[in-house]
């Protein structure tokens, strides 16, 4: 925890309170409200939480000024550039890099726990069979806690490590056997001699009577997706996930919780919706017309997939997700798939247009994930659960950063209340 070596001075009337001021190892100054009501008897008010630090963190750093995202300080486009998905899962989790050992026994434990109980399949086929893929997960990642008890116990550190590991094996499993059950397809078990971004691909896209061999470019820009959005600070399934988990939830139902936050499309389905837009405008001749709107402030369409609500520059995840969507769509070709074709045409002349460069509407990374997930053949209904596949580990280390964290306490925002005052009961009859 911070010490605070400095003071704000807060004046009501004619009383003035001092309220410490914390300073991070990096970022803004943050001031200690937390014996506010008990000296002063008021609440702040801030909607949404966009000015109040609700934990102290040691995981993920962001500047969105200076278009920065640090992994336990380790920049994103390195870790994605350099790294791989499961070395950023130990990173998160554990606080460092691993050496070379270390890194064989945790891809070893991971890859070992991918398989689910055969019983869960059952839960799948109680789905109704166009049931969106999100809607599975989120049913089946709560049902977890019936399979496995012997990781449910948030006192036990080594039942806690268990869920963690669990948790990151499993998710691809759960995501790719619910989009077969999306497709109508036989589910694909994993193999163990596949690494983690290959395996789901074939999971997602072998069938019975043709296996699916994974290319590498396309297994590396999937591990790629993986690593961008493996954590992002306290978003809000983060902190969705925070939340269940201060109330004493097994890890299971805090996970669900966050993808079930995931899910709106505020959030995770950000690169859904850069895909709808794109089949909306429908062919690069169309393009101009769609800038012309976006510029026009009394027109109610907006570019998906530009700008973002956090870097206020550049997205620094987006520039390595670029070089990954010029590799897949080199690959497979764009020639007779309208929307791609379509999206790499948009970028170029929104890069090239003075108004978005003025404004910073940027292309991010979910514009570009949309584009490989679209080139690799995923239905958009899949995009979001790839995200939360994506998302598992740093959800998990959140998690496990709470438990640990002395501080901890029971969530419990406050409210501006602007409802009726004490007024009596009325029969019925004299209504």
């Amino acid at each position: 925890m911070a010490d605070s070596k400095k003071n704000a001075k807060l004046t009501i009337g004619d009383q003035s309170y001092d309220l410490p001021v914390l300073s991070p190892t990096v970022g803004p100054d943050v001031v200690d409200i937390r014996k506010l009501y008990g000296q002063v008897g008021i609440f702040t008010y801030d909607p949404g939480f966009t000015s109040t630090a609700a934990c102290d963190s040691t995981i993920t750093y962001i500047d969105g000024e200076e278009g920065v995202l640090l992994h336990r300080g380790y920049p994103i486009d390195q870790l994605a550039s350099q790294s791989h998905y499961l070395e950023v899962c130990f990173l998160l989790l554990y606080g460092y890099l691993p050496t070379a050992s270390e890194l064989e026994d945790f891809e070893s434990r991971v890859t070992n726990h991918t398989m689910l109980h055969e019983q869960m399949q059952y839960f799948f086929r109680g789905f109704r069979r166009d049931a969106h893929p999100m809607a599975i997960m989120v049913g089946v990642v709560g049902a977890m806690s019936a399979f496995y008890h012997d990781s449910t116990d948030i006192s036990d550190p080594w039942q806690r490590e268990v869920a963690s590991i669990r948790l990151i094996a499993k998710m691809p499993t759960i995501a790719a056997w619910a989009y077969k059950y999306h497709v109508g397809q036989p589910i694909v078990y994993p193999r163990n001699d596949l690494d983690y971004a290959s395996n789901f691909l074939r999971m997602c896209f072998s069938v019975p009577c043709e296996d699916y061999e994974v290319n590498p470019i396309l297994s590396r820009a999937m591990d790629r997706i993986f690593t961008l959005h493996a954590d992002h600070e306290q978003n809000a399934s983060t902190s969705t996930v925070r939340l269940a988990s201060s109330s004493g939830a097994n890890p299971f139902a805090c996970i669900a919780a966050g993808i079930a936050c995931l899910w709106g499309p505020a959030h995770g389905g950000a690169n859904q919706a850069c895909l709808e837009m794109l089949k909306e405008i429908g062919s690069p001749e169309n393009i101009p017309e769609y800038i012309r709107r976006a510029k026009d402030k009394d027109d109610p369409f907006r570019l998906m997939g530009f700008g973002h609500r956090v870097y206020k520059n550049f997205d620094p995840r987006a520039k390595v997700m670029k070089q990954s969507a010029d590799e897949v769509l080199d690959l497979l070709g764009i020639e007779n798939n309208a929307v791609l074709a379509t999206a790499k045409e948009l970028e170029k002349q929104a890069l090239e247009d003075p108004y978005f460069a003025e404004k910073k509407l940027f292309p991010n990374v979910d514009f570009y994930s949309g584009i490989i997930l679209e080139a690799m053949g995923f239905p958009t209904s899949m995009f979001t659960p790839i995200f939360a596949v994506s998302r598992t580990v740093g959800w998990v280390s959140q998690w496990k950063e709470m438990l640990n964290d002395p501080q901890n306490k029971i969530g419990r925002p406050r409210q501006l209340y602007l409802g009726e005052t004490q007024r009596d009961y009325v029969d019925i009859e004299k209504r």
